[in-house]
């Protein structure tokens, strides 16, 4: 992988990590575009460029890691809970689902579910304004939800979100919590991948690896304080379109 793909690649992590638009689709498609094999020394990038999305989301919420704050993150490791064991039981089995084909269908069907979640909450308020005020009973359902983040092209910042605007939370507390909620995800995820790929990184040229990982910090640093101003004044039915828009453009692309 030479600096101009990394830079790239960082870029599409950082940019689509925390948006409701599949991170993981969107570097599958990317990668076979520019032609990037799925190398060991590829596999060990990929770990370091979603470590610097996890540190973006620590540099936003400084505030949120203190003591006062520890109630939430018991919700925030209850939510994650029903991802990591049904991750760690089929995680062959969820490899095996990462085709391009998978990822168009699930863009597609992601957008569709988002249009209908905010057609049926047009004329309806959510009561959960801060994430600090959610229950537990919410945080778990928020969890389950996002267990169908595993099928490549779902998003697991979609699956959360929607999660959370059914059982009540608003556009922009939704969308922190699932900020909020990457963390014991994607350290879990980065954490095995490094246990697989550590030896790889030997072989890896620092130059990419560098550039990869500066470009994903600050690209998810910045999008996704763009992305909270967002929902302050619009829906998700933008990203509901260009989930639909891109997926078709993938299925008309494959057949």
């Amino acid at each position: 992988m030479d600096i101009i793909q990394a830079t790239i690649l960082g870029l599409i992590e950082g940019a689509t990590e925390f948006l409701p638009i599949s991170s993981t689709g969107h570097m599958i498609v990317a990668s076979h575009w520019l032609g990037i094999s799925q190398s060991a020394e590829n596999k060990a990038f990929e770990v370091i460029i979603q470590l610097a999305a996890i540190l973006a989301v620590v540099a936003n919420y400084s505030e949120k890691f203190t003591l006062n704050h520890l109630d939430l993150w018991k919700k925030v490791i209850l939510a994650f809970i029903p991802i990591g064991l049904v991750g760690l039981l089929f995680h062959k089995q969820i490899k095996a689902l990462f085709t391009v084909e998978t990822v168009a269908v699930m863009f597609v069907v992601g957008g569709i579910i988002f249009l209908i979640v905010e057609y049926l909450h047009r004329d309806k308020g959510y009561p959960v304004k801060r994430v600090e005020d959610m229950s537990y009973r919410q945080a778990l359902w928020i969890g389950i939800a996002q267990v169908f983040a595993l099928i490549p092209g779902t998003s697991r910042a979609g699956a959360s979100i929607i999660g959370a605007l059914i059982v009540g939370l608003d556009r922009k507390a939704s969308a922190e919590f699932s900020f909020l909620l990457a963390l014991p995800v994607m350290l879990a995820a980065s954490g095995f991948d490094l246990l697989k790929h550590y030896q790889d990184f030997a072989g890896a040229q620092l130059s990419p690896l560098l550039a990869g990982f500066i470009i994903a910090f600050v690209s998810a640093w910045l999008v996704m304080r763009l992305f909270i101003r967002f929902l302050e004044h619009f829906t998700f039915v933008a990203f509901g379109i260009y989930r639909i828009l891109f997926g078709g453009l993938l299925l008309w692309m494959i057949y």
